[in-house]
């Protein structure tokens, strides 16, 4: 009888040692699955706004010079804008405008991205900076070799900083009549049509337009006719990238567009529009 009470003690024992072992598995198991299921943060938006409607009328105006002379409906017809065909509007979203004006046609337009990352290891912001630097590499900025400030914000877009191009020239990427983009370099005409040869008004980086941002600068130059000249603004904020196309042509075949005028006119377009995604 002693010895059947010691095998079962033993037998207990044995049980409760071999349930012991199962719930520490148990437990070991979670832990590390646990951890596995952690995704990156999604991006701030997840929405965009309507494009045609995502700057205001009396900003349009100043940017498409003659319009507010036009009769009431077709001046309505230049403010509406003529919407991007696109199949996911809460994924890319895009609008252009366009008027005739006594010294020569203006068009702008507006594209927002809003990037997603389908890596759950990889966040919405982080996959929206890849997108962003593949669009800043690919315009070739001359500052782009330039050396960073100690923020790593890139070249200052202040109107001295002449940093990663020719001090004295207004490097304006030039296209011939096939289209084909050329060099950055500087435009023969710029000195007198600009007022100045000032080195800000080349391509830059810019470090005070959301997130990240760079402008660029294109002149068109189409044989005898006239030249255009269009100034992109490129800016990321968040997990969503806007592109500002700015394009103007004047009436007369001998002179060149203002460049000061349509950067600064575009900068200040981005900037409020980091302020509408902010809203």
């Amino acid at each position: 009888m002693a010895y059947a009470s010691g095998a079962v003690l033993i037998a207990a024992l044995a049980a409760g040692c071999s349930s012991g072992t199962g719930t520490g598995d148990s437990a070991t198991d979670s832990k590390p699955g646990a951890l596995t299921t952690s995704t990156a943060p999604p991006g701030k938006y997840r929405t965009l706004p309507e494009a045609c409607r995502a700057i205001a009328p009396a900003t349009l105006k100043d940017l498409l010079p003659g319009a507010s002379e036009l009769p009431e409906a077709q001046q309505e017809k230049v403010l509406d804008g003529s919407p991007a065909v696109t199949y996911d509007t809460d994924r890319r979203a895009g609008c252009r405008w366009k008027t005739e004006a006594p010294d020569g046609p203006r068009s702008l337009s507006v594209d927002f991205e809003r990037v997603v990352s389908y890596d759950p290891a990889v966040s919405d912001d982080d996959r929206a900076r890849e997108v962003y630097a593949k669009k800043e590499a690919a315009a070739d900025l001359p500052s782009a070799s330039a050396p960073s400030d100690s923020a790593g914000n890139g070249t200052p877009d202040s109107p001295s900083g002449t940093a990663g191009g020719k001090p004295g020239t207004d490097a304006d990427k030039s296209a011939d009549t096939d289209g084909k983009t050329g060099g950055n370099t500087g435009d023969t005409t710029d000195g007198s049509t600009d007022g100045s040869t000032d080195g800000s008004l080349q391509p830059r980086v810019l470090d005070s337009l959301g997130d990240s941002a760079f402008l660029d600068v294109l002149l068109t130059r189409a044989g005898s006719t006239a030249q255009h000249r269009t100034v992109s603004v490129v800016f990321r904020t968040s997990n969503v990238i806007v592109t500002i196309q700015y394009t103007a042509q004047p009436a007369l075949s001998t002179e060149a567009p203002d460049s000061k005028e349509l950067q600064e006119k575009a900068q200040a377009l981005g900037r409020k529009l980091v302020d509408r995604f902010s809203e």
